[in-house]
């Protein structure tokens, strides 16, 4: 099999590996400042906007206290206003007078990487960091690149999503709160849901994890008929519902693990 040469880099931020993985041919004189600058980008979002730091602007934000005017903050609050209105407040950035815009930020920040990549003339490449992954050209020549979805019960590959352009994310790793109880909720082990933007897909898989079954069956439904945006739905009792679309972008249908 023909593959790009390429280069790939994993670094701890926030406490995940986060990998970059570039395949367009490129020389090593511009693919390492590429990886520098990636991780560099990475570490910034961190810096900024993790809401357990006390020096980051989001920790600063939640004790009242100055915060820089920085462009990206202000972008990030406003686009979790208006995720949390589409999603009839099941996706809540501010929560109780605090914010933590944990939800969205992760995809936000690798889509704006993704594109900065492809900007450069890296437009082949995959970003992954932790259930979040941002797909953009090819694999190697001609093929797309494959992403297994797992079923968060016994590990076993559901889907396998293929693309040459794509955001994917998965909620359902870590608790996620009603955000009108401030309970965890219950009856759906985990959503996975492509589109064109990660950070609205992360937005979306958080909100729908939260809603429950019924709730994110239909929300899914009706976000597919009026956006790009595709689901799939594992609930607690094994089941599972996907969205027309989603099978548009299935290599194969199942795999045995």
């Amino acid at each position: 099999m023909t593959t790009f040469p390429g280069g790939t880099r994993v670094e701890m931020i926030a406490g995940m590996p986060v990998s970059v993985d570039i395949r367009t041919p490129l020389p090593v004189r511009e693919l390492t400042p590429l990886l520098d600058n990636a991780f560099a980008w990475l570490r910034w979002v961190e810096a900024t906007f993790h809401p357990s730091r006390e020096d980051s602007q989001i920790g600063r934000l939640n004790r009242g206290q100055t915060i820089e005017q920085v462009p990206e903050l202000i972008e990030v609050l406003h686009r979790c206003d208006e995720l949390s209105e589409a999603t009839g407040g099941w996706f809540e950035a501010r929560r109780g007078g605090v914010v933590d815009p944990s939800g969205y930020i992760k995809g936000w920040a690798l889509e704006r990487l993704s594109r900065a990549l492809a900007s450069t003339g890296a437009g082949d490449h995959r970003i992954d960091a932790g259930d979040d992954i941002r797909l953009r050209g090819s694999a190697a020549p001609g093929r797309r690149w494959e992403v297994g979805v797992r079923d968060p019960r016994t590990g076993l590959v559901r889907a396998v999503v293929a693309a040459h352009d794509l955001g994917i994310a998965t909620s359902g790793a870590s608790p996620v709160v009603d955000p009108r109880t401030g309970r965890r909720r219950t009856g759906v082990d985990a959503v996975t849901v492509i589109g064109p933007d990660l950070g609205v897909a992360d937005a979306y898989a958080t909100a729908m994890y939260a809603m429950g079954p019924v709730r994110a069956r239909r929300f899914a439904a009706e976000t597919a008929v009026r956006s790009p945006y595709e689901s799939m739905i594992i609930e607690g009792d094994g089941r599972e519902y996907s969205t027309p679309g989603f099978a548009a972008h299935i290599a194969q249908p199942r795999l045995a693990g």
